[in-house]
């Protein structure tokens, strides 16, 4: 694999490589699988019918990762890729995902990643999955990321997803159906800024009995941005389920949250949670008198928020 300068800043950024990972790995570089590895316990499977990679986990794999981040650097290329994840029984295992997109010319770049997780019973899957773009070009920088969640009996899935800045428009759908006893956490961070707008939208439907889930959401919306973001938690069993959206306003920002919450079942107990608001005050005072520019203070209290 030989990348240049760009390319690996890229990664670094969405994956925090600095050398090929251990382990299971497949990096897609403006459009084409730059590098592959495999091992005995996870397969990695070029579809033939559509852009794409099955992700095969053996049932029983422990302590295993899979890094799968995507770069872009060409101004003008558009894809959309279908990555799907079968995770046998008993596993627990780290995914590493993320695209990032360099822009320079003047015409948009855009990725739109389909990603698709069964989960067998018992199994536990930590799904870490970064965007970020950047570049001086016209060309706009697009991300539409959709997430496709089915846990079995038993099974957790903890997602970290972050957009970290850079990105001009993005529609982040999450889709999750929960079986008995399953467990879904998902901790979304995105922040805006210039004319970038961003909506994120998240549904979780539990069917089983002893299922939850816990979701929060946090934003922060500066210069002219706009962030929408949309969680809707479905209990059809005896379940319990939870969201936060927490966000901070800044400059001309626009933040619209949108809870939905839908019971068909007396013993499901769901909570939403919302905030929105600006920086206070004091805490920008207070990190003043330590030194700091007003421009630093904010962006250390922005770094504390989405951290």
């Amino acid at each position: 694999m030989e990348l240049n300068a760009i390319q690996k800043s890229l990664l670094k950024e969405v994956a925090e490589l600095d050398a090929l990972p251990v382990g299971a790995y497949n990096i897609r570089s403006n459009g084409q699988s730059a590098a592959r590895n495999t091992t005995d316990e996870i397969d990695i499977v070029t579809k033939t019918d559509k852009p794409g990679i099955d992700i095969i986990i053996k049932p029983g794999t422990k302590k295993k990762s899979v890094h799968i981040p995507v770069i872009i650097s060409e101004s003008g290329l558009k894809e959309n890729v279908y990555n799907d994840f079968f995770i046998g029984e008993d596993c627990d295992v780290t995914i590493i995902a993320g695209c990032g997109i360099s822009n320079c010319g003047g015409e948009d770049s855009q990725h739109d990643g389909i990603h698709s997780f069964y989960v067998g019973k018992n199994s536990r899957v930590r799904y870490i999955e970064r965007h970020y773009g950047e570049g001086t070009g016209r060309g706009k920088r697009l991300m539409n990321p959709t997430t496709v969640v089915e846990l079995a009996e038993g099974a957790s899935m903890d997602m970290q997803t972050s957009q970290i800045g850079g990105i001009d428009d993005t529609l982040r759908v999450t889709n999750a159906v929960l079986g008995e006893n399953a467990s879904l956490a998902i901790h979304d961070k995105i922040l805006t800024e210039g004319e970038q707008h961003a909506k994120a939208e998240m549904h979780v439907e539990m069917n089983g009995d002893g299922s939850n889930c816990d979701i929060i959401s946090r934003g922060v919306a500066k210069e002219h941005s706009l962030q929408e973001v949309v969680i809707g938690i479905e209990g059809n069993a005896a379940c319990s389920g939870h969201a936060e959206c927490d966000s901070i306003i800044m400059d001309k920002g626009v933040i619209l949250a949108t809870p939905q919450l839908k019971a068909t079942n007396v013993d499901a107990s769901l909570i939403h949670e919302a905030a929105i608001g600006k920086i206070a005050g004091e805490q920008l005072i207070k990190l003043m008198t330590m030194g700091l520019t007003e421009k630093e203070a904010e962006d250390m209290v922005i770094q504390g928020f989405l951290r």
